[in-house]
């Protein structure tokens, strides 16, 4: 009996010990990716900006709050469509940014596609690939940084600039219980296209440098709090300045004037939901990396040497009834 339970106790073993590393250099790189059709929205705030007043003589003005809307919405379509061609699961983000002023009006809205690897975070480049209905060729990383992410600088794209710059690892920090890695980006004052969707109606910013020789800058101080597991951001901020230089909107030449200023702060409520979401995406990501095959990898060590000592047990007795009835009475 004893000898029948070793051996099942023995497949178990070889059971396991081959499933822990087929788990974990099979299984994870295959099923540790972004879902083509995930939604999400965040919802961040500018208190004590400074916004433009388009409809008051176009001057600056400090405003209580400043709200920026931004959507990600996966296109499945899309996505099945590019992957026929790129042969990899390829994820496509139809991204918006919605920001309104104080009273509720829209002060601008910027379109994005995204496209990129679902399991590296590579962008992947292919037809619709845009910002704000500009083709863009993007190279490193937005929104999102890869699994397992390392502590070390990462290229980053600047949807208003359309460049790529570095982000840089500052080191790792606590947020909200959290072990996490804090990166920063600086974008030097740039010039940059105005947004195709203005506040007044009618208004094509296409033609406004060409008429009246305003044109558009911004620069900004880009900072994350980043999940190094899931290389998802628990916590994003931006202290951004964008100003109209030059021409009769600014005062003429080398004329000044603020369109925006402040430090944008993703919303406590969406903080606290951000942070669950990554800590319950955490734990699956490390399930399926770490702790399913070292916990398959010790049950099998376990299992086997449990099947030695059964079967050593069962020699054993086997010998000692053998040396009994060679016994003479």
């Amino acid at each position: 009996m004893r000898r029948r339970a070793s051996l099942v106790l023995l497949a178990f073993a070889v059971f396991c010990t081959a499933l822990a590393p087929l788990l974990r250099w099979y299984a994870y790189p295959r099923l540790a990716k972004i879902p083509p059709s995930q939604y999400q929205e965040i919802v961040l705030e500018a208190k004590d900006a400074i916004l433009l007043d388009y409809f008051d003589g176009m001057k600056p003005k400090k405003v209580d709050k400043v709200t920026v809307i931004q959507t990600l919405k996966g296109n499945v379509e899309a996505s099945r469509e590019i992957e026929a061609s790129a042969g990899k699961d390829v994820v496509v983000w139809d991204s918006l940014s919605h920001v309104v002023g104080p009273d509720g009006k829209m002060v601008s809205q910027i379109p994005e596609r995204y496209i990129f690897d679902a399991h590296t975070q590579d962008p992947v480049h292919a037809t619709g690939e845009m910002v704000d209905g500009d083709a863009v060729k993007r190279e490193g990383i937005e929104f999102k940084f890869p699994f397992f992410t390392e502590p070390r600088d990462y290229l980053y794209f600047d949807a208003q600039t359309r460049t790529s710059a570095p982000i840089h690892y500052v080191g790792p920090r606590k947020f909200r219980g959290m072990d996490v890695y804090y990166f920063e980006q600086t974008v030097p004052w740039t010039k940059v296209p105005m947004p195709k969707k203005m506040p007044i109606e009618g208004i094509d910013p296409t033609t406004i440098e060409a008429t009246t020789g305003t044109t558009l800058w911004y620069t900004a101080k880009r900072m994350f709090w980043v999940d190094p597991v899931t290389g998802a951001p628990v916590n994003g901020e931006q202290i951004m300045d964008q100003e109209l230089r030059g021409g009769i909107a600014a005062g003429g030449e080398g004329g000044k004037l603020t369109a925006f200023s402040g430090h944008v702060k993703m919303r406590e409520d969406y903080v606290r939901h951000t942070v669950d979401l990554v800590s319950a995406n955490r734990i699956k990501v490390l399930t399926l990396h770490t702790y399913a095959p070292i916990g398959l990898g010790v049950t099998g060590l376990g299992l086997f040497g449990l099947a030695l000592w059964l079967e050593a047990r069962s020699r054993r007795a086997a010998a000692a009834g053998s040396a009994a009835r060679a016994t003479p009475a």
